[in-house]
């Protein structure tokens, strides 16, 4: 397998989803903690990256096992599995090798933290191989907009910020004594964090929700019952809309209340050709026509997001 074939399978072009949260949420903890561990970031970069690459490869592979429609775009064009006739036995060992790193830099991860990021990067690994993987795949169900918002949203925002406190108490601690085990939160910073996170997760959301409303055909011909199937089209494209909304309605609670820079004012403007995109998608939803659209959607309301803190930086 070359190199293109290797970053088609892994889909390099959609890591940004999970690269977004890891990098807003390192600069939010700069922002508001003045403190940065940079070890930690590039090990929680490498399992990052690496879980999500092979979440999306076992994806493929499943969905190319799996078809019974052979005629469809989705298998003949958009699996790479099928479209670069790549052999069975390379993809599954290349799922197991890029596991296997993600899972070694993650124990390196605990050993310089503490047990909140073995738990909660345990969770994260199980919820992103139940994801595509097991009798009843969450992507194949109704849950997964809620799943993958929830987890990359907010769980990678979280850790991305925990693992530079983690040695210092100031969002979460915890005790072990007799058998007892006691988890102290800062409750005041966690819904800070947590309404941060909001962004991230509508629009992570967001992506989802788009590809499965381009997907209705095929995947009721391939047994994958998601949201939009049991909504139906017109109430999913309704519930596209709702969440764009109340991604910008966020960010004007965020700046109200200073939990990010007075300068994520400039945030709001964008929601104009974000509107303008929007509107584009509500009219045709074609994964070939239209569903880079909403992509550049999300990378439009973070990567301004992202500039927020890098002005307060400068400025």
């Amino acid at each position: 397998m070359n190199i293109n074939k290797f970053l088609d399978l892994v889909e390099i072009k959609t890591k940004i989803a999970s690269m977004f949260p890891l990098i807003i949420g390192t600069f939010y903890t700069i922002y508001n903690f003045d403190t940065f561990n940079f070890l930690n970031f590039v090990l929680f970069f490498i399992s990052l990256l690496l879980i999500d690459m092979s979440t999306t490869t076992v994806n493929h592979y499943l969905d190319y096992v799996r078809a019974k429609n052979k005629s469809s775009y989705n298998y003949k064009e958009h699996n790479p599995v099928r479209f670069h006739d790549l052999d069975n036995n390379l993809v599954v060992k290349t799922i197991i090798i890029l596991l296997s790193i993600a899972v070694l830099t993650g124990i390196f991860l605990y050993l310089r933290t503490n047990i909140i990021i073995l738990l909660l990067g345990g969770l994260s690994f199980f919820i992103g191989i139940a994801y595509s993987y097991g009798p009843l795949p969450i992507s194949r169900t109704p849950f997964g907009e809620i799943f993958s918002g929830f987890f990359m949203g907010f769980i990678i925002f979280f850790i991305s910020i925990y693992i530079h406190l983690a040695n210092q108490s100031i969002l979460m601690d915890y005790n072990y004594l007799n058998g007892l085990f006691t988890l102290y939160i800062n409750m005041s910073e966690l819904i800070s964090i947590f309404l941060a996170s909001i962004p991230l997760i509508l629009s992570i959301a967001n992506i989802m929700l788009v590809n499965n409303i381009c997907d209705i055909e095929d995947d009721l011909k391939n047994n994958r019952y998601t949201l939009p199937i049991y909504l139906g089209k017109s109430k999913a494209l309704k519930l596209f809309k709702v969440l764009t909304y109340l991604i910008y309605i966020d960010f004007i609670v965020l700046i109200v209340f200073n939990i990010i820079p007075i300068y994520g004012i400039i945030i709001l403007p964008t929601f104009i050709l974000i509107y303008k995109n929007m509107n584009i998608f509500i009219k045709k939803q074609s994964k070939k026509e239209t569903f880079q659209i909403c992509i550049k959607n999300f990378l439009i309301a973070n990567t301004t997001y992202l500039v927020t803190f890098l002005l307060a930086f400068i400025f």
